[in-house]
């Protein structure tokens, strides 16, 4: 169990434990503080409550938390891909998160190690994993965890509406609806 110095000099245990029905709101708040449009405007999946719950339904083994003190601190959100005419799965981390003071603190790294675990008792033989290419910090993370930088992927937009709208306006737009959607729960 992974001891963690929290205020003055408690200590905490980290403990990770398969996720919970009553787990499914707390992931979903934890990352909606994690992933924020806000913060990452440009990540390519956005965070919602239905794949949290569709994971955890579909996908129970490969869910799971950790806690300290009764209370979720983290989490891991994976599946396995399966492509015809191929021998082998793979496993994909999609959600990874930490609260943001235990970040550092070896929690992600306790959480990667349990899904790497699980994922070979599932017989897979490739983990992938995707971040921001501007997130350099998770890019240090996952090599330091043995992942490799393969190769980088263009994801690319088009505006669909009629009018044309610069960045800054769609960045701002979607902000004050996450603002006003947080404000209304």
């Amino acid at each position: 169990m992974l001891q963690l110095r929290v205020a003055g000099n408690e200590r905490a245990r980290v403990r990770i434990r398969d996720m919970t029905v009553d787990d499914i709101p707390k992931v979903f708040h934890l990352g909606e503080q994690l992933y924020s449009v806000r913060q990452r405007p440009f990540l390519y999946r956005t965070w919602d409550p239905y794949e949290v719950a569709h994971l955890f339904s579909s996908e129970t083994d490969l869910t799971f938390v950790a806690e300290t003190n009764g209370g979720v601190v983290g989490f891991c959100l994976a599946t396995t891909i399966e492509k015809p005419n191929k021998p082998w799965r793979y496993g994909y981390l999609i959600w990874l998160g930490v609260a943001q003071p235990l970040q550092s603190s070896g929690v992600g790294k306790k959480l990667v190690w349990e899904l790497l675990r699980r994922m070979k008792s599932k017989k897979v033989k490739f983990m992938l994993v995707d971040t921001e290419e501007t997130n350099t910090r998770a890019i240090r993370f996952f090599e330091n965890l043995g992942f490799e930088l393969r190769h980088r992927q263009a994801w690319m937009w088009k505006n669909l509406g009629e009018t044309k709208t610069s960045y800054r306006t769609l960045v701002e737009s979607i902000s004050a609806l996450h603002i006003r959607e947080q404000e209304r729960t």
